[in-house]
């Protein structure tokens, strides 16, 4: 549909646009619009961007603009039926001129109207009504114009982003509050222990001596070198003319190590953090190891290692530590909470690359040595004593020998030997965890342990040394029970120390029927069987006893422990009751250790329990007179004999069970000068096959230690001559 260029009535402007409002005219092909509906005004800037196309036309129609854009298609139009037909013009014929009514009023500025929304197009229309026409328009064909985009509203963008920009320093202000207030104590520590290092400085463990300062255990400095695989990894050895990562650190370690660099580097890989590559390094290979200057790779950590100058001498007894330098067995055990001291530590902080920092805080707590432990042992005579019974294993056949030498006086031991004696530096064997046979085996006394029955029967007043008694081999007691002597003879008449020179079974038990059973057992005590012996060597027994009501006694029991049977003792147990004859019937305690020595040099001397009295000084002496009969002709110990010196003792041979059959343990136990008795020797051999019998195999190794130990110790001859008891009537 086309519009007239020009109207009656109608004023235009020398652009050639009219001058006054013009009135809406109906579309009846446009989509959306309602018919009669009146046409949107259109804004001053439209008509005015119109204008020039229209002057341009020269009043024929305009033409939509190329480039508009265009919503709808045009409609073919539709009859208006709200307008009368005559009102409508025809196609392509000039409108009519408008009445006086249409005439253009003054220009007057319009009053914004409402829109109303379209309900097809979405663009609005007046409200209000429509103005009156004289002549309707010729209908004609429009593009829809697509509406003016609505003009933005940045307000809410700058309140969003306000919102947002509040909502981000606020989530920063809560986590710089919970770091910073909350979490601060926390992370800082955690930052400072994740660059914090503390190195242990093991304390030098005190040394073991013996009673003359003779070394027999001491630690020595080792190092231990360690590397870090992860790393190794960033190692460039291109400045040294090495390989990179774990194969340069292996040429330099290889030489020093004296370790294949193939076998090194292939320890050096992998994502461990601590890699040991060498342990017990000595110092001179540290020092080395220090000047390649690789720190941050590998180190060096500063141990300690126990050695024992005196190899097999005390090997038994002294013990072994293990890697973390703790006792596990002997004086190492016993002794460990002297030995050991206390661990210092040196704490740092350190780099990523492990280095230390100079400027860092830094704490060090120095490492406070052990004290030394001194021991009662003289380390010449414990080489004697165990080259002896070493040699009495060998000669004899015996399964093993025990050898005890002990001061009568004090209690402590002088020499405390196991044959095949283990050298703690060998770690081959587990011979070396086996500790000392004198305190962990036991057996029967045997006949060691007459001895105990003459001081009950002599303390009790129920016989003396010249006590007469007919000694058949065989003899019955008066509840049945029959016993024999270990060698067929005549019937003897001997005297009470007759019996005990002769070893007499039968006599023994002919001496005990007079002493009350609950006596015989308190003897047993007080002398130390079933109790511990007090040197504290770990696995220590304590033995067998019968039992503690003597009403729970068997028949048999009750004789046999008066001859060494039924019952067992250790080695230490046994040789302590003749010290405690000797020592004018006070039992000491027996005791290894001598004292200590701080690291300042302050020595501490060992706390001694005091003695108690188990029998008269006067009921010891006698027995002690007894004893010297063994050692004399006719009796079964000749051969403990020490020349020069008066010697007194007693020969042992206890049956034991050994499997399916007995073995025997044959010992003598003696003390010397018997006139003024100062040391004890117990000798005690196990199975021995040359001979069973104490007085053939044991007596000879006792005579040859107690003369070595009374030559080095400086003991005087006996000046005074024996009176000899009688031993037969």
């Amino acid at each position: 549909m086309t519009r007239p260029t020009s109207g009656s009535g109608r004023q235009r402007t020398p652009s050639g646009r009219a001058a006054g409002p013009r009135s809406a005219q109906p579309r009846t092909g446009q989509p959306g619009r309602g018919q009669g509906a009146p046409r949107q005004a259109a804004s001053p800037q439209r008509k005015q961007a119109a204008s020039p196309q229209r002057k341009q036309a020269g009043g024929a129609p305009r033409k939509p603009a190329a480039d508009q854009p265009r919503k709808a298609q045009p409609q073919k139009p539709q009859p208006d039926k709200a307008r009368p037909k005559k009102a409508q013009s025809q196609k392509g014929q000039p409108k009519k001129a408008q009445s006086q009514k249409a005439q253009p009023k003054k220009a007057q500025p319009k009053k914004p109207q409402p829109r109303a929304s379209s309900t097809r197009l979405g663009f609005q229309a007046p409200a209000g009504p429509r103005p009156a026409r004289a002549q309707p328009r010729p209908a004609r064909s429009r593009v829809a114009r697509p509406l003016p985009p609505r003009p933005g509203r940045p307000e809410i963008r700058q309140r969003w982003l306000v919102g947002i920009a509040a909502v981000v320093v606020l989530i920063f202000l809560v986590r710089l509050v919970q770091v910073q207030l909350i979490e601060g104590p926390s992370l800082a520590s955690t930052a400072e222990q994740a660059r914090t290092a503390t190195a242990v400085t093991p304390a030098h463990r005190g040394d073991i001596t013996d009673a003359n300062g003779v070394v027999l255990a001491t630690s020595v400095d080792r190092y231990t070198v360690v590397g870090d695989p992860v790393a190794i990894q960033e190692f460039r050895g291109a400045s040294r003319g090495l390989e990179d990562g774990a194969l340069g650190i292996a040429q330099l370690l290889s030489p020093i190590l004296d370790v294949p660099k193939n076998e090194l580097a292939a320890q050096l890989v992998g994502k461990s953090r601590y890699k040991v590559l060498a342990k017990n390094v000595v110092p001179q290979v540290q020092r080395a190891i220090a000047a390649l200057e690789i720190r941050a790779y590998v180190r060096t950590d500063l141990t300690s290692r126990r050695t024992y100058p005196a190899g097999t001498v005390a090997g038994s007894l002294v013990g072994f530590v293990n890697d973390e330098q703790v006792g596990q067995g002997g004086i190492e055990a016993a002794y460990d909470d002297l030995l050991a001291g206390t661990a210092g530590s040196d704490t740092y902080e350190r780099s990523l690359d492990g280095l230390r920092i100079p400027a860092a805080g830094q704490e060090s707590v120095p490492a406070v040595p052990g004290d030394d432990v001194q021991l009662s042992l003289v380390h010449d005579i414990q080489w004697k004593a165990q080259d002896a019974v070493d040699e009495a294993q060998r000669s004899s056949g015996a399964e093993y020998g025990i050898a005890i030498v002990q001061d009568t006086r004090t209690g402590e031991i002088v020499a405390l030997a196991d044959s095949g004696s283990v050298n703690p530096n060998d770690r081959s064997t587990s011979a070396v965890a086996g500790g000392s046979r004198a305190v962990k085996d036991v057996f029967d006394p045997g006949s060691t342990g007459k001895v105990v029955t003459m001081a009950a029967a002599l303390e009790g007043g129920h016989w003396n040394p010249d006590s007469r008694f007919t000694v058949p081999y065989s003899y019955t007691t008066p509840n049945g029970q029959t016993f024999h002597d270990s060698h067929q003879h005549p019937v003897q008449r001997l005297t009470l120390t007759g019996v005990l020179a002769q070893s007499s079974n039968t006599g023994t038990v002919q001496v005990g029927e007079k002493i009350p059973i609950q006596e015989r057992q308190d003897y047993l005590e007080k002398f130390g069987f079933g109790q511990p012996t007090g040197l504290g060597l770990p696995g220590e027994s304590v033995g067998l006893m019968p039992p503690a009501d003597v009403a729970d006694w068997d028949g048999r029991t009750q004789y046999t422990v008066l001859f060494g049977q039924g019952l067992s003792v250790n080695a230490m147990q046994a040789t302590s009751v003749f010290s405690t004859v000797a020592n004018g019937g006070v039992r000491m305690t027996p005791t290894l250790f001598e004292g200590s020595t701080s690291p300042d040099g302050e020595t501490t001397p060992a706390e001694r329990a005091p003695g108690h009295r188990v029998i008269s000084e006067n009921t010891a002496d006698t027995l002690l007179r007894m004893m010297e009969a063994v050692t004399e002709d006719g009796g079964t110990g000749v051969k403990a004999a020490v020349p020069g010196y008066r010697v007194a003792g007693k020969t042992g041979t206890a049956q034991m069970p050994a499997g399916n059959g007995w073995t025997f343990m044959a010992s003598f136990i003696g003390v010397a000068p018997a006139d003024d008795p100062r040391y004890t020797v117990g000798v005690f051999l196990k199975s021995p096959h040359s001979s069973i019998f104490g007085g053939d195999v044991a007596a000879p190794v006792f005579s040859d230690i107690m003369g070595f130990t009374l030559q080095k110790m400086d003991v005087p001859p006996s000046t005074t001559e024996h009176e000899r008891l009688k031993t037969e009537w």
